[in-house]
């Protein structure tokens, strides 16, 4: 039986995705008409701040995502995910540094202001061409997907699975936070990069530039989610849910399993850089903190809570615990943390396929059916 154009077998069997891609596409309009055309003193203005804030849960949900394809689909546990989100992140803040030229506060046109307190008397070479933002928008995909192929390279040839991949994963990004602490490495050190002033000539204070930032946070998502269902869709994806399922088996058929989990590793990592990317100018720093190990098992969070191997659900996760991270924050400072490991327990407990499995639980039940079996297995 011939395989159903995608666009046909999103329309006909994604009724999550349906949903999810439509409140995407109804947010990335209506969201900026709100912000720029109505008054700041009525009560459906929707500010900046709010603006730049959704845009910031739209990197992350696409990080989700980015994480959910090795996980929910390929059984890869990587607690390493924030080091290629911080890889993308960083090659953006580098553009946007080269961006400030002599508005700095040492009006330095050719180094960055910490580099000049530090003495530096030329640019480094690997910060050449970060001018132009073509090429640092190669960047941001390269240089996360080189590292993947890497590690993953070595990694998987030497068949090191489970626990132990998650440890070395975590070991990577541990590495990296070490690494870009150092002054010398000559990424601003502890602070980072900060003060950045425009994007391709416009200001990034200004709220066309933020409203633009979150429809494009908004539109990657959408064709991030495409992408990866076309994936997973396909004969290859069905091969990656046969590595998860049962993969000794798989490569005893034939397949080169090593191959299909560097593959799909790769490309996740490619994903999670553009989604640091995107991230950057919405909050306007980027600093050794990201590569935190502690980010990474966040991120395992917001994709158990929304449901593994749902895709959309790993984004909405994303959304539910960022926003609920920024709220108690605010509200209840002293304690966020534990709601935090509160939130993720109950899921754990009482919910262990997540926010989309126990609505998919609940809408079985209402109309009289079993959940199939290929749905209830993700492991």
């Amino acid at each position: 039986m011939a395989r159903q154009p995608f666009i046909v077998d999103f329309l006909k069997n994604d009724k999550g995705g349906k949903i999810f891609v439509s409140i995407l596409l109804v947010t990335m309009f209506v969201v900026p008409a709100l912000n720029l055309l109505v008054p700041a003193d009525s009560f459906f203005h929707v500010p900046t701040y709010t603006v730049t804030l959704l845009g910031k849960y739209l990197s992350y949900a696409m990080l989700a995502i980015a994480l959910d394809l090795v996980w929910g689909y390929c059984g890869i546990l990587s607690l390493g995910h924030a080091a290629f989100f911080a890889l993308g992140g960083y090659a953006m803040g580098m553009y946007l540094m080269r961006q400030i030229g002599d508005r700095g506060v040492y009006g330095n046109t050719e180094l960055p202001d910490f580099m000049v307190f530090l003495n530096w008397t030329e640019l480094p070479w690997y910060w050449q061409g970060f001018d132009m933002f073509w090429f640092a928008m190669i960047m941001v995909i390269l240089v996360p997907g080189l590292l993947a192929l890497v590690f993953g390279w070595l990694a998987f040839r030497a068949r090191v699975t489970g626990v132990y991949l998650s440890i070395i994963t975590q070991a990577l990004t541990y590495a990296l936070l070490l690494a870009f602490f150092m002054n010398e490495l000559g990424f601003g050190g502890n602070n980072g990069l900060t003060d950045f002033k425009d994007i391709l000539g416009y200001d990034l204070q200004a709220d066309t530039t933020r409203v633009s930032l979150f429809f494009l946070s908004a539109l990657f998502l959408i064709l991030t989610y495409f992408l990866c269902r076309f994936i997973i869709t396909s004969k290859l994806g069905r091969v990656v849910v046969a590595i998860r399922d049962a993969e000794d088996r798989t490569r005893f058929i034939g397949y080169k399993v090593e191959s299909f989990k560097l593959w799909i590793f790769v490309l996740s990592a490619m994903i999670a850089g553009v989604a640091g990317a995107l991230f950057v100018p919405q909050v306007g720093i980027i600093n050794p903190g990201e590569f935190s190990p502690l980010n990474s098992i966040e991120l395992v969070v917001w994709v158990a809570i929304g449901g593994r191997a749902t895709l959309y659900g790993a984004a909405l996760g994303a959304v539910i615990v960022n926003y609920s991270k920024s709220y108690l924050t605010a509200a209840f400072p002293e304690v966020w943390l534990f709601a935090l490991g509160g939130l993720f327990l109950l899921v754990t407990i009482f919910m262990p396929k997540g926010v989309i499995g126990l609505w998919n639980q609940m809408r079985l039940k209402l109309q009289g059916k079993k959940q199939p079996i290929a749905e209830n297995k993700i492991e």
